[in-house]
C-alpha cells in the first residue's frame, strides 16, 4: 500500500514537472517569431483492480503537443506572399514617378521652354543671341531626355541586383526547409513530434512566402513538399530544387527568373510565381519600366522627327544664305534606335548566328504608339504572322506580312522562316537615352522658309496670306507657283475653285493643275489636291474671281521667319500618337505637353494603384498573422498564472510523496516490531 501511495506520487510530482518545463520553454520563448505555444499532455494512468474494485495509479505524461492551426499557417503565409509582391511594386513606383517629375525639373517645363525659344527666333530671326537661346533649350531638353532615360535604365539595374538576392535567399530557405524536412523525419521515427523542428520549418516556411508565392502538401513521413505557383516543385522531402536568374528571352537587358530541371530551365512568368518579391519584381519590370520607356520614346521620337522634318525644310544662314542644305536639330545614337530582339530559342547555324532576322524602320514617327511588339506566327493560321502589342499581355493582335508599315513602323522578315521564332521589336524603347543635338553653330538654325506668298494690288477680293508652313522639302526650291481663283464650286457655292501653274528657276511652266478647290479654314492645297512644291497657305478673306497669290523663292532669308514660326507652331499640333484612317488620313494624337502630362499621369495612376494595394494586402497579412498568433502565440499572463498552477500541483504531490514516505517508514516499525 505504501508502495502504490509512493507510485503516485512520483508520477504526480513527475507530471507537475512536465507541465512547468513546457511552461517555462513558452514564457522563455514568448518573442520569438514563429514559436507556437506547446502544452504538456497528460494521461490517468490504467487502474489497478481488487477485489473491491478498480485503485488509481495516478497520471503519465503523454507527450507535448503544439498549439497551432495549420489552415491559420497557410493563410498567413500566402497573406504575406501577396503583401510582399504588392509593396516591393509600389516601392518601385514610387522611385519611378521621379522620372516623370513636374516644375523646373520635369520634361514639360523643357519642352515649353524650347518652344518659348522657337517664338523668340520667330520674333527676331536674324538675332544671334536667339538662335544662341534655341540650341541651349535643344541641349537642355535632349539631356532630360537622356536623365529619364538614364533613370530607367538605373531602375532595370536594381530590380535586376535585387532579383538575384531574392533568387538567392530562396535557395538558401529551401535548402534549410529540406534539412529540417530531414531532421523531422528522423525525429519521428522516435514516435513523438519534434515541436520546435517543426515550428523552425513553419518559420522557413513564412520567410520563403516572402519571396515566393508557395503552397504545401504533408507527406506521411512528417515531411512536406513545398510547391510554388503553377505546380512548380521547389522542396520535397529532403531534395531542394533551385532558381535561377537569366537573361529575359528577348532582351538581355532584362532579368526572368528559371527553375533548374537537370540541364535544362524552365522560365517561371510572375503569373505563374502568383505573390512574393520576386513575382512584384518582375511586375515592375516587365509592365511598369517597359511603359514608362516607351512612353517616353514615343514622345522623344515623335518630337524630335517633327522638329528635325521642319528644320531640314527651310532656310539657314550658312553663307552664302539660302544655298546651304539645312540639316536636323536633333539625332539619336545607334543604341537608341528601333531595335529587334530575335528570341534566344530561335533557330541557329552551327557557328551561333540566328538564321533568320527582322528589320525595322520608323516611317512616321507621329505614328508610333508607346508599346513593343512580339511577331510570332498565328497558330489559328498556319503560314501567317501577326504581331502583339506588349506589355498588354497580347490583348491587341494585328496580321502582318512584310513590308507592311503599322503604327508608322515598316517591318521586314523573311515570311518562310520557321512557325517557332519570335521576335520582339522595339521602334521607341531606348529612345530617350540616346537623343542628342546635333547642331552647334547659331546660323545652322533655319529659321526662314524657302518661299514668301504675296498678293498684287489688283486683286479685287479680301483673301490674304496669314501663313505659309513648308510641309515638306520642295521639289524646285528656285521655282515660283502661281495660284488663281476661278469661281465657286458649283458643287459647294461656299468653296472656291482656283488654278496653280509652277515654274522653275528659267520661268518654264513644269506644273499644271485646274479646277483644285479652296475651302475657308483649309490650307492651299489640301488633300486630295496635287502638292504644289512642298508648302501649305493659310488664307484668310475671301478671295475674288481673277485673284491671284503668287509664291516665289525668299530673297532675303536673314529677315524671313516662316520656318520658325512652322517650328513653334509644332508645339500646338497634335503630332503624338496619331492613327491612320481609311484612305490613308490621319487623325487623333496629341500635342508633345499633352503626351507628357498623359505620360505623368499613367505613371501617377500606378503608383496611387500600387500603393493602395500594398495598404490592403498588408492590412490582410497583419490580420492573417494575428489570427495565427491568436491560435499559437504566448500569453505571458495565461503562462504566468500556469506555472502558478503547476508549481501547486508540484507542491501537493510533494505531500502526497511525503505521507507515503511516512506511512511507509510507520508500516516498517510494525512489521520490525
Amino acid at each position: 500500500m505504501g508502495t502504490a501511495l509512493l507510485s503516485i506520487g512520483v508520477r504526480a510530482m513527475a507530471a507537475s514537472y512536465a507541465s512547468m518545463q513546457t511552461t517555462s520553454h513558452n514564457i522563455a520563448n514568448a518573442s520569438v517569431a514563429g514559436y507556437s505555444r506547446q502544452e504538456t499532455l497528460l494521461a490517468t494512468s490504467q487502474g489497478q483492480f481488487t477485489g473491491v474494485g478498480f485503485f488509481g495509479r495516478g497520471v503519465d505524461v503523454a507527450g507535448v503537443k503544439r498549439t497551432q492551426d495549420a489552415f491559420l499557417t497557410r493563410e498567413a503565409a500566402t497573406a504575406k506572399a501577396l503583401s510582399a509582391m504588392d509593396q516591393v511594386r509600389s516601392t518601385y513606383l514610387g522611385q519611378l514617378q521621379p522620372v516623370f517629375r513636374t516644375g523646373e525639373q520635369g520634361i514639360g517645363h523643357a519642352i515649353s521652354q524650347f518652344f518659348a525659344a522657337m517664338s523668340d527666333l520667330a520674333s527676331r530671326p536674324a538675332d544671334a543671341a536667339s538662335r544662341q537661346v534655341v540650341l541651349a533649350r535643344a541641349q537642355d531638353l535632349a539631356m532630360r531626355f537622356n536623365d529619364a532615360g538614364t533613370q530607367l535604365a538605373q531602375l532595370q539595374t536594381t530590380v535586376t541586383q535585387e532579383l538575384s538576392a531574392s533568387v538567392e535567399a530562396v535557395n538558401g530557405l529551401a535548402a534549410s526547409i529540406a534539412k529540417v524536412n530531414n531532421d523531422i523525419a528522423a525525429a519521428r521515427g522516435l514516435g513523438q513530434e519534434p515541436n520546435d523542428l517543426l515550428d523552425q520549418r513553419d518559420r522557413l516556411i513564412s520567410q520563403l512566402s516572402e519571396h515566393v508565392q508557395v503552397t504545401t502538401i504533408p507527406a506521411s513521413d512528417g515531411t512536406v513538399g513545398v510547391f510554388m505557383g503553377g505546380g512548380q516543385r521547389l522542396v520535397l522531402g529532403g531534395v531542394a530544387e533551385k532558381l535561377k536568374r537569366v537573361p529575359d528571352l528577348f532582351d538581355a537587358s532584362r532579368s526572368a527568373v528559371a527553375m533548374t530541371e537537370g540541364a535544362s530551365l524552365r522560365p517561371l512568368s510572375a503569373e505563374v510565381l502568383g505573390g512574393g518579391r520576386i513575382a512584384g519584381l518582375l511586375q515592375f519590370q516587365d509592365q511598369d519600366i517597359v511603359s514608362g520607356q516607351v512612353m517616353l520614346g514615343q514622345l522623344t521620337r515623335a518630337l524630335t522627327s517633327a522638329v528635325n522634318d521642319q528644320q531640314t525644310r527651310g532656310l539657314n544662314l550658312q553663307p552664302p544664305a539660302g544655298s546651304v542644305a539645312s540639316r536636323a536639330l536633333f539625332g539619336l545614337e545607334d543604341s537608341a534606335k528601333e531595335k529587334v530582339y530575335p528570341a534566344s530559342s530561335n533557330l541557329r547555324t552551327p557557328g551561333g548566328q540566328f538564321v533568320n532576322s527582322v528589320s525595322i524602320s520608323v516611317q512616321d514617327a507621329s505614328q508610333l504608339k508607346a508599346t513593343e511588339y512580339e511577331l510570332r506566327a498565328n497558330l489559328n493560321a498556319p503560314g501567317s504572322w501577326q504581331l502583339v502589342r506588349v506589355p498588354d499581355d497580347g490583348s491587341a493582335t494585328v496580321g502582318v506580312v512584310p513590308g507592311q508599315v503599322i503604327d508608322g513602323v515598316q517591318i521586314n522578315f523573311n515570311p518562310a522562316m520557321a512557325a517557332s521564332e519570335r521576335f520582339r521589336l522595339a521602334p521607341v524603347t531606348r529612345a530617350a537615352s540616346g537623343v542628342q543635338r546635333l547642331l552647334s553653330d547659331p546660323l545652322d538654325l533655319a529659321a526662314a522658309s524657302p518661299f514668301i506668298a504675296s498678293t498684287p494690288g489688283s486683286n479685287t477680293g479680301t483673301a490674304a496670306v496669314d501663313a505659309l508652313r513648308m510641309t515638306a522639302a520642295p521639289v524646285d526650291p528656285g521655282g515660283r507657283v502661281v495660284i488663281t481663283f476661278t469661281g465657286p464650286d458649283p458643287l459647294d457655292p461656299s468653296r472656291m475653285l482656283y488654278d496653280a501653274a509652277r515654274y522653275d528657276s528659267t520661268n518654264t511652266l513644269v506644273q499644271s493643275t485646274t479646277s483644285n478647290t479652296w475651302t475657308p479654314g483649309k490650307p492651299i492645297p489640301a488633300p486630295p489636291d496635287p502638292d504644289l512644291n512642298g508648302f501649305a497657305l493659310s488664307l484668310s478673306g475671301a478671295p475674288a474671281v481673277g485673284d491671284t497669290i503668287e509664291v516665289t523663292p525668299t530673297p532675303y532669308p536673314a529677315n524671313n521667319n516662316g520656318n520658325a514660326l512652322a517650328l513653334n507652331a509644332l508645339a500646338g499640333q497634335s503630332l503624338v500618337g496619331l492613327q491612320e484612317l481609311a484612305g490613308g488620313a490621319l487623325a487623333g494624337g496629341t500635342s508633345f505637353n499633352d503626351a507628357f502630362v498623359a505620360a505623368l499621369a499613367d505613371v501617377g495612376v500606378r503608383a496611387q494603384g500600387a500603393e493602395a494595394a500594398a495598404a490592403i494586402s498588408g492590412a490582410r497579412a497583419g490580420q492573417a498573422e494575428q489570427a495565427r498568433v491568436d491560435k499559437a502565440g504566448v500569453n505571458l499572463d495565461e503562462e504566468a498564472a500556469r506555472l502558478i498552477q503547476f508549481q501547486q500541483s508540484y507542491q501537493a504531490a510533494a505531500k502526497v510523496l511525503q505521507i507515503a514516505q511516512s506511512v511507509f517508514s510507520e508500516l516498517l516499525k510494525i512489521s520490525g516490531g
